[in-house]
Formats: C-alpha cells, sequence, structure tokens
C-alpha cells in the first residue's frame, strides 16, 4: 500500500511540474558562417504559439515544463525541432538546405522531375499564376536572381561656375539599409544598386533641435573635413521636422492594402505583415479608422472601414489573411484609393498602407504605369506609405516608385523588430506628414569651391527651375522625421584627381571668373522649400554655411557617426568616389560616436560594417 501511495505521489508531482509554465530563450545563427538570422520563425507546436528572432538572432517563447517542442523554420534552411524537456536557454544553428532537385516541387515555366512529395505543401490553389519559384517544406521560395533595383549613376563632382545650384527632394526613405542589413546577415553582400546611401543616412535618428515660432521644419549645417579624403571637406544639411504628441495628431483613416499572392507565402512575408500591422492597431486611438483590402488574383474588400476601438475585430481579420495566388497590384492599389476617399477625413491623416513585395504580374504592372497611376491617385488628398517584404523575389524600384509618387515614405521590413521601429518606435514619422513637397538648393560659391558632389540622392535630383515650380513634387516629412544630405567639397587651390579637365573653348568665352562678391566667408547659400499637409503654395526659409572648418574629431557626435554609415555605403557601392575609405577607421569612428543608442540601432550598424568587412575580405 505504502509503495503504491508512493507512486500515486510521484507521478501527480510530476504532472504538476510537467504543467509549468516558463520562458525559453536563445539565439539562432547559420551554421556555417555563424552569423545571427533574423526573422526565423519559432513555434511552440504544442500551443501554436509563434514568434520571430530579432535582429541579433534572439527569441523569448513560452513553453511547459517536459512537454514543449519548438519548431526552427526559415526560408532556405532545413526546418529543425528541438524538445526543451527543462531547458531555459536553447541556441540553434541552422543548416541551409541543399537537398537533392526531386525534393523540390518547381514552378513556373520550368519543368524537372519530382518525387516522394507526400510531405511538401499542398499549394495547387495557390499556385495559378504563380510567380516562377519553388516550394520545398515549409514555404516558397522565389528564385534569387528575380530581385529588381533601379540602376543608380552616382553623381559626380560638378564645377559651381557651371553649375552653381545643387537641387533635389528631400528623401525620407529607409528601405535600403534594413535590405542591405538582411543581406549581410545571410552571409552575402549586397547587389551594389541596392545600395543607396542617403538612405542609409537617413535610417538613423539624429539629435537636432526642433522648429521655432510656429515652423514645421528647422535647418542645421556643419561642415569638416571628410574621413576618405582629408584635403576634401563634407558639408552636412539637415532638416528636422516638428514633434506632435500622439494624443494630439489627426484623426486617421487607414486602408491596409495587403498583397496575398502566392509570393507572400512563407516567413518573412505574409506572416511578418500581419505580426507588422497587429502592431500598428495597437497605435491607433479611437477616433482612428482603418479598412483593410487584399489583392492576389483579384482585389476585395477584407474589412470596412472600422473604428480604432475595435482592435480584436481588425486582428481578427488580419490573422484570417492567406497568401494564394497571383498578383494584381493596379487593382488593388485603385480599390485601396477608392475605399480611402469613401472615408476620407476633411483635415485628417488619410493614408494607404501597402504591404508587398511588389511582384506585380495581372493588369499594369510596369513601373510607369505604376508611376502614372499613383500619379492620378495621389492628388485626392490620400497619402501612401509602402512597406517592402520577402527575400529573393523583392521588386525594390517599383516599390520605391510607388511611395515618391504616392507623397509617402517606403521601408523595408525583414523581421520583427524593424517593424516594430517602423510602427512603433517612429510611428509619428511613417504616418502623419507635417511637410510636403519638400525641396533642398544649394547655392556655392565658387570663390571657395572648386567642386562639389552631392552624396547620395541620385533618383531624387531635380533641375534648378523646379524648385521654384509648385507644380513639381518634392519629398514629404513627417512628424519628428529628420533628413541628412552630405555634400563632397573639392576646396579652391586643392589638387584633386577628382576634378576633371576640359581644354578651353573656341567659339565662346571659358568661365573662368569668379562671382563678384570675394571673400565674404559664406560656403554656400542652402535654401527648403515646403508646402503645408493640405496646402498648394510653397514656403521658403534658407540659411547660410560660413567656411570655417571644424576638425571631424570636435564636430556633433551625429556627424561623425553619419560620416561613417556614408563611408560604408561608399564600400558597399564600391563607389567611383571611395578614394582611401576604410572599414576598419569607418568601424572606430562610429564607436566613438554611438552615444546614447537606447534602441541599439548603432550598436547594430557597427556589428553589420563588421561583418560586412570580413565578407568583403573573403571576397578577394
Amino acid at each position: 500500500m505504502r509503495t503504491i501511495l508512493f507512486l500515486i505521489s510521484l507521478l501527480l508531482s510530476i504532472g504538476g511540474y510537467a504543467g509549468q509554465k516558463y520562458e525559453v530563450k536563445g539565439k539562432v545563427t547559420d551554421a556555417t558562417t555563424k552569423l545571427a538570422l533574423s526573422a526565423v520563425v519559432v513555434t511552440n507546436v504544442q500551443t501554436k504559439e509563434s514568434t520571430s528572432t530579432d535582429r541579433d538572432g534572439n527569441y523569448r517563447i513560452q513553453a511547459e515544463a517536459g512537454t514543449t517542442i519548438l519548431e526552427f523554420s526559415y526560408l532556405g534552411y532545413i526546418t529543425q525541432r528541438i524538445q526543451v524537456k527543462r531547458k531555459t536557454k536553447v541556441d540553434v544553428a541552422m543548416v541551409q538546405d541543399n537537398r537533392a532537385l526531386d525534393e523540390v516541387v518547381v514552378m513556373g515555366d520550368r519543368k524537372v522531375a519530382k518525387r516522394n512529395t507526400a510531405n511538401m505543401m499542398t499549394a495547387s490553389t495557390a499556385l495559378a499564376g504563380q510567380t516562377q519559384g519553388l516550394y520545398i517544406r515549409g514555404g516558397y521560395i522565389p528564385d534569387q536572381n528575380q530581385e529588381s533595383y533601379q540602376k543608380i549613376k552616382e553623381n559626380k563632382f560638378i564645377n559651381p561656375l557651371k553649375e552653381p545650384l545643387s537641387t533635389f527632394a528631400v528623401d525620407v526613405d529607409a528601405a535600403s539599409y534594413s535590405n542591405i542589413r538582411r543581406f549581410i546577415n545571410a552571409g552575402s553582400l549586397p547587389d551594389k544598386d541596392a545600395v543607396r546611401v542617403e538612405e542609409m543616412i537617413n535610417y538613423f535618428q539624429y539629435r537636432v533641435a526642433g522648429p521655432k515660432n510656429g515652423e514645421p521644419v528647422n535647418i542645421v549645417t556643419e561642415l569638416t573635413k571628410a574621413p576618405w579624403n582629408n584635403q576634401h571637406q563634407l558639408m552636412r544639411v539637415t532638416l528636422k521636422a516638428k514633434d506632435i504628441p500622439t494624443d494630439k495628431l489627426k484623426a486617421s483613416n487607414l486602408v491596409f492594402l495587403i498583397d496575398v499572392s502566392g509570393s507572400m507565402m512563407g516567413a518573412g512575408r505574409l506572416p511578418l505583415v500581419k505580426s507588422s500591422l497587429k502592431m500598428l492597431v495597437d497605435q491607433l486611438r479611437d477616433i482612428d479608422r482603418v479598412a483593410i483590402v487584399t489583392y492576389a488574383g483579384s482585389a476585395g474588400v477584407k474589412l470596412e472601414s472600422t473604428s480604432g476601438s475595435q482592435k480584436m475585430k481588425i486582428k481578427t481579420a488580419i490573422d484570417e489573411l492567406e497568401a494564394g495566388g497571383s498578383t494584381a497590384g493596379a487593382a488593388g492599389i485603385k480599390k485601396a484609393y477608392a475605399i480611402a476617399r469613401q472615408n476620407l477625413i476633411k483635415g485628417g491623416n488619410n493614408r494607404i498602407i501597402l504591404a508587398s513585395d511588389g511582384d506585380f504580374n495581372v493588369g499594369e504592372s510596369s513601373d510607369e504605369s505604376m508611376e502614372e497611376l499613383i500619379g492620378k491617385e495621389s492628388k485626392s488628398g490620400v497619402f501612401l506609405t509602402v512597406l517592402g517584404y520577402g527575400m529573393g523575389n523583392l521588386k525594390d524600384g517599383k516599390m520605391e516608385i510607388l511611395a515618391d509618387k504616392g507623397h509617402g515614405n517606403y521601408a523595408y521590413i525583414d523581421n520583427i523588430s524593424e517593424a516594430r521601429k517602423a510602427m512603433v518606435t517612429e510611428f509619428g514619422g511613417t504616418l502623419f506628414t507635417v511637410a510636403k513637397d519638400v525641396k533642398i538648393q544649394v547655392e556655392f560659391n565658387p570663390n571657395y569651391v572648386q567642386a562639389y558632389r552631392l552624396v547620395g540622392y541620385e533618383n531624387r535630383l531635380l533641375e534648378a527651375e523646379d524648385f521654384n515650380n509648385d507644380q513639381k513634387m518634392g519629398g514629404d516629412m513627417g512628424v519628428g522625421h529628420v533628413v541628412t544630405a552630405l555634400y563632397e567639397i573639392v576646396p579652391v587651390g586643392v589638387n584633386s584627381t577628382m576634378v576633371g579637365t576640359v581644354d578651353p573653348l573656341k567659339y565662346q568665352k571659358n568661365s573662368t571668373k569668379y562671382i563678384e562678391v570675394r571673400g565674404n566667408g559664406e560656403l554656400a547659400a542652402v535654401k527648403f522649400r515646403y508646402k503645408e499637409p493640405e496646402g498648394e503654395k510653397s514656403k521658403l526659409q534658407q540659411q547660410v554655411v560660413p567656411t570655417k572648418v571644424t576638425d571631424l574629431n570636435k564636430v556633433s557626435e551625429d556627424l561623425r557617426f553619419a560620416t561613417a554609415v556614408a563611408e560604408l555605403g561608399l564600400l558597399l557601392r564600391d563607389s567611383d568616389f571611395k578614394q582611401q575609405a576604410d572599414f576598419d577607421r569607418l568601424i572606430a569612428r562610429a564607436k566613438t560616436a554611438k552615444g546614447a543608442d537606447d534602441e541599439g540601432y548603432r550598436a547594430e550598424f557597427i556589428r553589420m560594417a563588421e561583418n560586412a568587412r570580413d565578407l568583403s575580405k573573403a571576397k578577394l
């Protein structure tokens, strides 16, 4: 009898322990490169609860003692299942999936033999009109050569005697940085045309004083030596938009336009879209409204415009979304604008939030037709925010065009931490415009400037006369946004190989005379124009940049860090203008300029630069 009672007591004890819940955490890395993997989906097989690894490969998830099995899945890697038992820390090294072709189902125009497909995804209905790609156990992997980027022709050095004015539209997009990070975290260097240096610089927040006297934007300038050529100078031009408390923001009429086509299957695509948008839903107030439009083979309304007070209803509609079919993006855009116009809030924040990989393959789909479509729709007072997802199939160029023409911004979301940055940390800047059609024009003084070069912004350049033309679009700035531009300058008297020469002209006078004002201590005059969010007439502000050069180690922390980011961009692009750019020097400079870094973004940049340096060495 005593033995029986003891056994019963033991079983009850074990059973009670097995039911206890606790937290398991760990890190997921690539088994070969040892680099952290972000956006790996970690699932508790018993409870179906799932999470994703952050930008450092870390995860946290609830487990139940004695019974929990965790599944780790990531596109291009073999899915792993691990029994937790009593562990509180489980690190995983994932192995890339190099299985033979008879273990994959190839979709699209290609035909290959297949067998042993019993355990593969059943996706016959999802694949109608599907973008060429392949399915393996765990999800869809598009061809890795299907990504597309707009060709970048780098800005050259310009003689101010010939072109004294440099004019461009501001750009608050930051998609390029997170896309580059995705490449490097996966163990490869990015396509050079994926590297837009201005977007790398503007990924980070800088400590700039806000505007005064009711102005929406403040301007700050600095001048130092170029770290990659100490004979050259580097001029910073930074705009800071005003901050507005969340409870003071205008009421929002939002339309979530969600791509649910077959190319959005798998981790890092639709599941990450859902998590991102649910984060945004949590930020909404009762005065805000949300509708959901989806598109695959056709466009449809998943949720009519609903009050932000009904968060569970909105989240349930998001959770019900499934991917499959072709991609009628143009139809989805038209439907979203129609819904936004139906629920327009006069004087409010009317905005479409498009979540997609940009692969439109039904109806209007070319970059030109998309540009024309958005150009027409943007006149309705509805702004457009574009969120890019997925790898291997990302149509980056198309996504950027949509955002630029739609009076909006473009972010690339590669993991849950990036989603949090866009949807929570920078909520106001992402969704609420305080100044639109913002343009910058800089006039350089040839008494001091032999040549100048705008670093980045190649696809945002404007003609000089566009600056005063209110019909020409500029960029848009959201609440609290900071936009930085860097100019590399060759001072008068410096013999630089970066400055080209031409023979004297035969049939007209050669322009060699300097302007009349000499030695006035003005290096450049900076002007910028902007419109109020609902205005049609621009306003002008301007500021003079003095010739005084401050040593690089004495300029603001922000400028030192921005120069490190720009230098990495020059190296990743293998720029014709990288000159003496150096990984070790930029990393050392970034470390001294990291500052408070509450969100850890600058520390992450340093790790990314170190990884890029090592990958570059391995490539040689």
